[in-house]
């Protein structure tokens, strides 16, 4: 394979964040303006570069850091996108949307190099990642609201029981929702790398560090009965784009309370030297009144990948259930105090 993925431990994983749909980005220095990702016809205005097999190369590391929100702002209706001077301004005020919910802890993000203004990011003039008049989630259907209601109901008052209780992202074993695919900006740890050789597409996720084999040789899928975290990839050029096809998904990653039956496809473009276009449409019939389409700029990484070693620093997973445990045996002594003699 061309390419090196490159491991090495750069911090322990120990942020524990609650972010919600319209927080999924981050935003900070600006790399050199990108393309406007629409109309599509103006992708076709440059040629990418060839591998020696003759078909794009995607290959390098980049980021998929963004600036702009998952969900358009209310307040800006049906407008698709701000105008170059609409950009500067609004940017001028930092992240584009509302970041949403309370954080949790409390770090010095800068610190460790985490700090969301550290990162880069290819300029995009969209006033959200979801493409299409609406800008936003469709409504769930009320199948879905019943399933992830009653999901939340069975796990209520069993949260710290063990390590199962808690989500596969802070058992440092898949970050659902934003590794992919599809694939949302993490709020730090943006990059990731393709390589890419003949019949064989690798993205390697700096978060956490998981590298997704997308054959091109034309297979089917898997089995309906063999599921998997991150849902079953096949690939196919379409021109110069590469579109990626992926079925088979558990029902323990749901990507914004979707269900096993979620189907994701995904195109990726190369538009310039510095530039991915990245978009996807995600399809749960179970889930939601409709399909829906996002769609963000990718830009150069700087440097390489370093490993994120989330299980040798999730000391936060540790402390949760000894802390559970100790208010347990502190219940229990009470209540032993209390019992009538």
């Amino acid at each position: 394979m061309k390419g090196v993925f490159v491991m090495n431990q750069r911090f322990p994983c120990f942020l524990a964040v609650l972010l919600t749909a319209g927080s999924m980005a981050a935003w900070g220095q600006f790399l050199p303006p990108a393309a406007k990702p629409s109309p599509p016809a103006k992708l076709k205005t440059w040629i990418p570069p060839r591998t020696a097999d003759g078909q794009p190369d995607l290959q390098g590391t980049w980021t998929n850091a963004s600036n702009t929100p998952l969900e358009r702002p209310q307040e800006l209706g049906a407008k698709e996108f701000y105008t170059p001077q609409e950009f500067a301004e609004v940017s001028k005020k930092g992240f584009l949307g509302d970041r949403g919910g309370p954080q949790e802890v409390h770090y010095d993000f800068g610190q460790f190099g985490m700090d969301a203004m550290q990162s880069k990011f290819a300029t995009n003039l969209r006033t959200s990642l979801i493409v299409g008049p609406e800008g936003r989630i469709p409504p769930m259907t009320p199948e879905a609201l019943k399933r992830n209601a009653d999901r939340a109901a069975q796990g209520k008052g069993h949260e710290l029981d063990g390590p199962e209780n808690r989500s596969l992202t802070e058992r440092c074993l898949v970050y659902a929702g934003l590794e992919g695919p599809p694939m949302l900006p993490p709020m730090y740890n943006n990059n990731m790398e393709i390589v890419q050789e003949p019949g064989t597409v690798a993205i390697l996720n700096e978060m956490y560090h998981d590298v997704r084999i997308i054959p091109l040789d034309g297979r089917p899928h898997l089995p309906q009965n063999i599921r998997q975290w991150r849902g079953d990839s096949t690939g196919r050029w379409d021109g110069n784009t590469l579109l990626v096809d992926t079925t088979n998904f558990t029902n323990q990653t749901p990507f914004h309370g979707s269900s096993e039956n979620l189907h994701v496809v995904e195109r990726f473009t190369r538009t310039s030297a510095q530039t991915i276009l990245y978009e996807f449409t995600v399809d749960d019939p179970s889930t939601w009144a409709k399909p829906w389409t996002a769609q963000l700029v990718m830009g150069p990484a700087l440097g390489q990948i370093y490993e994120f070693a989330c299980h040798e620093g999730n000391y936060g997973l540790r402390n949760n259930l000894s802390g559970a445990r100790a208010e347990e045996r502190r219940a229990a002594e009470q209540a032993t105090k209390n019992a009538p003699k």
